[in-house]
Parts: C-alpha cells; structure tokens; sequence
C-alpha cells in the first residue's frame, strides 16, 4: 500500500476499500455481501473474490489514523459481509472510533495485544486467531457467532462493560487451549450462552464484576485434563453453568447490535440443551457473591478427571445436574450457606470428597430420603470420619429435624464401630442392641419393661422363706424382680429372701442384665450431653 498522511485517503485503494473509506468518514455501514445465503457465509468453504476484499493495513490505518468525520456524522468501522486479506496488526494502538464487523472473514490472524478499544464488536466472522492479551475496552467486547481455529487469548484483558461470546466456535491453540484469558477482568457480565469449545478453557484469577453465564454451553477438551481450569476465579453475582432454554435463540432479533442475557433456565418440559463438560472442570479456591449454579449440567469424565469445587465460598451451591458416571466430585474445604441438590446428582462410592466441607442448610429438590443422605456422606468418606456425620446433624437439628439428627449420629457410631477391635466391637453391638447408643431412649424403657415382666413371671411361681423369720416385708414377686434390675435403687426386697438353686441363677441374670442396661444407658447419656 502507497504510504498516506494521516487522515488522507491512499491513492491506491481498491474500490471495496475506497467503499469503506467514505462509509467510515460517514459512520454508515460498508455492505460487501452477496445477498445470497450459500455466498454470504463467513465460514463455508465458498472463496471470496477481490470484489469484496479489503486490505488489512488499510483497515489499520482507518483504525489507527483515519480521516475526520462528515460535518454533522461520528466516524465509525462498520463493516458487512467483508474478506479482510494479510494480518490485522493493532498491538499497542488506541482506537477510538466505533469497531462493528458482522459475518466477515479474516484471512490471517487478529493481533489486538495492548491495544485500547472503546467498544470493539465481530459478529459471526471467521477468524483463524484471535490474540488480544492486555486488550483495555471502555466498553463491551462481543464475539457471538464467530469461529475461531486457533484459539482466543485474552490474557490480562480489561472490558469495561460486558464480554459477549455466545455461540462461538473455538478451536485449540497450539498449547491446546481454545480460550486463555488468566488475569481478565470484565466489570459487568460474561456472557457465553451455546458457547462451544475444543481444547481448555483457562480462566485462572479472572474476576467478573456481576454474573458469569455459560447456560448451554459444550465445552470439551479431549486432549488434555481439564475442559474448564478457573481457580480463584471471582464472579460478584452468580455462576451459570445450567441448561439453557431454546425457545428463543439468540441472535434471531435481526439487530446489528447482538442481543444478550436473554437466555433462561429451562422450566420442567421446555425444550433445552444442557451445559456440558467433557473433561475436568476446576474453580478452586472461587468466591461467587450469590450462587453456583449446576441445573441441568452434564460431565462426561475420565476416572482420573474431577469437577473440582476445593475451598470454593458462595453463599448457594446449586448441584442439580447429572450424575456423573466416573472421575470424582470434589468439595473439600468449601464453605456455602445453602446446599442445593437432588439425591440423583451425586456420584457413588469413592465418587465424592468432602473432607472440610461445610454447609448451613439443605434444601434438596425433589425427595431426597434420609437414608439416601446418608449414602451420600458414606461414598464421601472411604474411612471412616465423624466430621461429616456430626455436620449433617447439626444441619438436621438447626432445621427441626431432631429425629433425623440422632438417626445420624447413629449411623456415625455403627460405621466407627466397623473400626474398632473385637472386645469393644461387641460392647458397641450390645449398646446398639440395647439403647441405640442412646439416641433412643424409648428401647431402654422397652428392655427394661421385658426384663421385669420376665423376672416377675419367674418369680411369682416361687415364694423364698425369708432370711428373718420375724422381720421380713410381704413377698411380692413383681417388686423383688424390679428392686434386682434397678442397680441403684433399694426397694426393700433384695436381701431379704433365702434365694437357692436355680433360682439364685435367675436373680443374678437379672442383676446382671440391670447394671448392663444401666451402664449403656449412662454411656448414651453422656455422648448425648458431649454432643450437646
């Protein structure tokens, strides 16, 4: 290209390129398409000839140092239906006006690094790669609809309003990542609603000023371990990894300005496609302001693979999706307010790991039985823990749920039980058999109801002279069974009886077996005060 001054149109321009010239100087769009579907589409294998090409360093220069407005217009880059031929070069560069290319090709790759946009917008256009780390916006920065081949780095990008990638297409880069953007911040939403992805999305320490929205999207990564790698991740409002409904597609508007945010969670019935996840997905150590959200999700995993959710903070985890079928769920050491889920979204034994994962409240969707609750705290724990249990139960007891707390606190002392040696196993059986261990207190009054009802039975066949022919109280056999069981209480019976042969044996058993309930009935009550 012949080289210009800045602002004066080069005296080699093509006529497509003088076209954009004039259309930019009036802020109007330039309109290369064909008017014909099969020719129009960006990404068909259909060549584009020299009619509707234009050179890249004559869009660089339009950018970067183009020509001042029509008296009365606002100069702006609006391009449609446009092959633009070499590199477009704009690292370092500030760009003021208005940028907006809709179903344009790219021939080269796109080199945005540092460079400052006000509001830059490609919809729908092929590119082969899209490198813009350290890009700074003012305002949005949208990419619906493009396809990308070698991958979208956007490492340490600032947007200053929203990033808009919904329904993208994006191919790995040579370092198998489709999308790289460590460090970005945007300071409103990220919205990529259908967004596909082949090779890891990296979003290490990026920071979202209100939501994070990628309902419906399908992100895969076959090469590699992680399909989306986020840790310390930081999204102020909520996280939507969920289906999406399509009843309304976005982009069907017919506007040049790409709608957004319009996508919704499928209701029971509506037709919908479900965020996917093939490979492991990572937000470690993420702070969500209200909400991660799983509705719907699906994770199709390796058995070395893990939706990994380590020390996360939100104050509602939402895990409604799919349960996965291999690979692990991982909450260690996560803390969130409200726990969401289904009894059918969690994985089986050795499936889950929650060492350190705290929660306040449950409020499972659709039945979820206690004894299913507690399959889900067992296939977290391989060895035997009591953390899990005791947190359960105090979420049950804060909730009213009383009966339901000491059913686990139960199920807590029988799995530790499995542990111990063989002597204190059997005591374990014995208070298990007798009192439950103390969390129900009914059996003992049960127990001791059949012991004394046997022991009276036994004994109202047989009157003993008394040890003291002249004072002695009246036999009653009733009584003298009870005063045997009660090992603390004297009712004035035992001891004053001449009790020989068989029995004598009987009233031992019932002694015995008086001092055995007793003493589990003490152990149960003190675990019950310990806990309290």
């Amino acid at each position: 290209m012949a080289e210009a001054r800045p602002g004066e149109e080069p005296a080699d321009l093509t006529d497509p390129e003088r076209r954009m010239w004039q259309a930019y100087r009036t802020g109007s769009v330039c309109d290369l398409s064909a008017r014909a579907a099969d020719e129009d589409n960006p990404h068909s294998d259909r060549a584009w000839g020299s009619g509707r090409s234009v050179r890249a360093q004559v869009v660089a220069l339009l950018l970067l140092h183009g020509p001042p407005p029509v008296p009365g217009r606002v100069a702006s880059l609006k391009l449609r239906g446009v092959r633009i031929t070499g590199r477009l070069d704009l690292s370092g560069g500030i760009v003021q006006p208005y940028v907006e290319l809709q179903s344009c090709r790219f021939d080269s790759e796109i080199q945005l690094s540092e460079t400052r946009f006000v509001t830059l917008r490609l919809v729908n256009c092929a590119i082969p790669r899209l490198d813009a780390s350290r890009l700074h916006t003012e305002g949005d920065l949208h990419l619906p609809r493009c396809r990308v081949a070698r991958g979208i780095r956007l490492t340490d990008a600032q947007i200053g309003t929203d990033l808009l990638i919904s329904q993208a297409v994006v191919q790995r880069d040579n370092k198998g990542r489709a999308i790289a953007a460590d460090g970005m911040s945007v300071a409103q939403d990220f919205q990529g609603e259908l967004l596909e992805t082949y090779g890891e999305v990296s979003l290490r320490g990026a920071k979202v000023g209100v939501s994070m929205n990628l309902r419906g999207a399908r992100l895969r990564n076959p090469y590699g371990r992680r399909a989306l790698n986020a840790p310390q991740l930081t999204v102020e409002r909520t996280l939507y990894l969920t289906s999406i409904a399509l009843d309304y597609v976005p982009g069907d508007s017919g506007s040049s300005t790409p709608p957004y945010g319009l996508g919704q969670t499928p209701t029971r019935g509506q037709r919908a496609q479900r965020f996917e996840c093939r490979g492991g997905l990572r937000l470690d150590d993420g702070r969500f302001g209200d909400a991660v959200d799983f509705y719907g999700a699906r994770f199709t995993l390796t058995e070395e693979q893990e939706v990994s959710l380590r020390r996360i903070q939100t104050p509602e985890l939402r895990f409604v999706g799919e349960r996965p079928e291999r690979g692990r769920v991982v909450l260690s050491g996560a803390k969130v307010v409200k726990l969401v889920d289904t009894s059918t979204s969690w994985p089986g034994q050795g499936g889950v790991s929650m060492e350190g994962f705290a929660y306040e409240n449950l409020a499972p969707r659709g039945h979820f039985p206690l004894a299913r609750r507690l399959a889900w705290v067992e296939a977290a724990t391989a060895e035997y823990s009591p953390e899990q249990y005791e947190r359960l139960a105090a979420v049950l007891r804060a909730s009213g749920e009383d009966a339901d707390a000491r059913e686990v606190l139960l199920a807590k002392q029988r799995r530790r039980r499995a542990t111990l040696p063989p002597a204190l196993k059997a005591w374990g059986y014995l208070q298990d058999w007798t009192v439950a261990y103390g969390y129900r207190p009914g059996r003992a009054a049960l127990w001791m109801a059949v012991l004394w009802a046997a022991g009276a039975l036994l004994f109202s066949r047989h009157e003993p002279p008394p040890i003291k022919a002249d004072e002695h109280p009246n036999w009653e056999a009733a009584l003298y069974a009870l005063d045997l069981l009660l090992p603390v209480i004297d009712l004035g019976q035992e001891g004053q009886w001449k009790v020989e042969g068989g029995w004598q044996w009987g009233s031992a058993a019932l002694v015995l077996l008086g001092w055995i309930l007793a003493t589990t009935v003490a152990a149960g009550a003190s675990r019950l005060l310990r806990r309290g």
